[in-house]
């Protein structure tokens, strides 16, 4: 495994929180990534399109501080308790797959393990003790 990073959900205010822990931690953003840059975004409610997708901050040699917007358009609601994610970077497609299948049996599977539209496989998933799980795996991505 690669690293176990936290991968905060944000009820619409990702990019002022994640600008408030940039500024706090003296990083920079290595991925800024709005739902208006992904396929499919023209069928979001235009008030969504700017909301972020995916944001990232490096917190030393191989961990990340990663978030994201809720969409309301697709069912998503913050409450206590689903507002943060575990999510694993696997050193390759197998271990993804083995944690994954592993970690969701018993439990839900909110997105399975595939291949995701920006070439990384992904996968989520809800353990059975209600702890929720991202997976992720970049062939491209060096150790």
């Amino acid at each position: 495994m690669i690293s176990i990073n936290p991968y905060l959900n944000f009820p619409g205010n990702t990019e002022a929180a994640m600008n408030f822990y940039k500024s706090v931690f003296g990083v920079e953003f290595n991925a800024f990534q709005r739902f208006n840059e992904s396929p499919g975004h023209e069928k979001m409610p235009k008030e969504e399109q700017m909301k972020i997708m995916h944001t990232s901050l490096p917190m030393g040699k191989s961990n990340f501080l990663m978030a994201t917007d809720t969409l309301e358009s697709m069912g998503q609601t913050i409450s206590t308790g689903n507002n943060m994610y575990i999510c694993i970077q696997a050193e390759s497609e197998e271990e993804g797959n083995r944690l994954f299948n592993r970690l969701s049996a018993e439990g839900k599977i909110e997105m399975p393990f595939n291949k995701a539209f920006w070439g990384a496989y992904f996968g989520i998933c809800v353990d059975k003790f209600g702890v929720q799980w991202m997976f992720n795996y970049d062939p491209n991505q060096k150790p």
